[in-house]
């Protein structure tokens, strides 16, 4: 897949310029910079323009010290400017006079893609440091360090640091002749079907993933793997493989009860009113485009 057709939220459009965050006085230069750019997070949401789909990019002036330096995320130099996240607190949303704040669900399938890179990067590590409050070694407070890439244990006698985790998950598109192989679950919208997909086990290999998730929950056996692209996802720090596979059996039997349902569709019928695809910001809708053009080429 070429630079130009990279799954929503995908993109090396961020220098992220790891050599930078613990350089103290390069940091503190790019923080009074006029240079500068902060992408304002705001009960999860991210601050975009009314009249044009775009995130609107703070100057330092423009925060008024809303936030303590410790509380600033580097992420890395986009467009030329070094750029910080900065989670904002309060129920009233700010910046009311320069925009909107918006869902990353709904800004993924309206922003740039080097903008729908920022902000899902932005809000990954804003999650990440809600979640990561203490050292799970010790138990002791955890303190932002690398400019907000990392945590570090207050304890003196401990003083882990801690990174960032995302959480490998493969979904993937199971074929059978000319049927392909879609499941539901019950909290989806009405006639929603979607790709297969779960989380990698310790001591897993993607393939090995892949064969595991879909006999779980269809009874389905598949043979040959083939990977297909990738696309993080932070919803909230998930990392999803995309594959396609071929089935060796057909029968479906919800073996773990993940899903509600599950069924053989053929194109014809993911071309019709039902059943309803993925989201279009999605990996697996495109694993599902893909394998309707297949008909074309095939």
């Amino acid at each position: 897949m070429g630079e130009d057709n990279q799954n929503v939220f995908a993109g090396a459009f961020v220098d992220r310029s790891g050599e930078l965050r613990k350089d103290a006085d390069w940091l503190a230069d790019a923080l009074t910079s006029d240079d500068s750019r902060f992408v304002a997070v705001w009960n999860d949401k991210f601050l975009v323009g009314v009249e044009t789909a775009g995130v609107v990019l703070l100057e330092g002036r423009e925060l008024d010290h809303a936030a303590a330096e410790q509380e600033l995320i580097f992420l890395g130099i986009f467009r030329d400017s070094p750029t910080f996240a900065i989670e904002i607190g309060g129920d009233d949303a700010p910046f009311q006079e320069l925009g909107e704040f918006q869902e990353l669900r709904y800004l993924g399938t309206v922003l740039p893609p080097d903008e729908a890179n920022l902000v899902a990067h932005a809000r990954a590590l804003v999650l990440w440091h809600a979640s990561q409050v203490f050292c799970g070694t010790c138990g002791s407070a955890a303190r932002p360090g690398a400019a907000g890439n990392s945590r570090i244990c207050i304890n003196d006698s401990c003083g882990r640091e801690i990174f960032p985790r995302v959480d490998p998950a493969i979904i993937v598109l199971v074929e059978h002749g000319k049927r392909c192989l879609l499941g539901r679950q019950q909290s989806w919208p009405e006639g929603r079907y979607s790709t297969i997909a779960g989380f990698v086990e310790p001591g897993e290999s993607l393939e090995d993933a892949v064969r595991r998730e879909v006999y779980e929950e269809t009874n389905v056996r598949v043979g040959k793997v083939t990977y297909q692209s990738s696309q993080p996802w932070p919803f909230p720090s998930a990392l999803m493989l995309g594959f396609t596979a071929e089935a060796t059996t057909t029968d479906i039997e919800l073996n773990d009860g993940e899903l509600d349902d599950a069924r053989w569709f053929t194109r014809e019928d993911l071309r019709s009113d039902f059943p309803k695809l993925p989201f279009r910001i999605s990996i697996a809708r495109r694993l599902v485009d893909g394998w309707l053009g297949l008909e074309d080429s095939g």
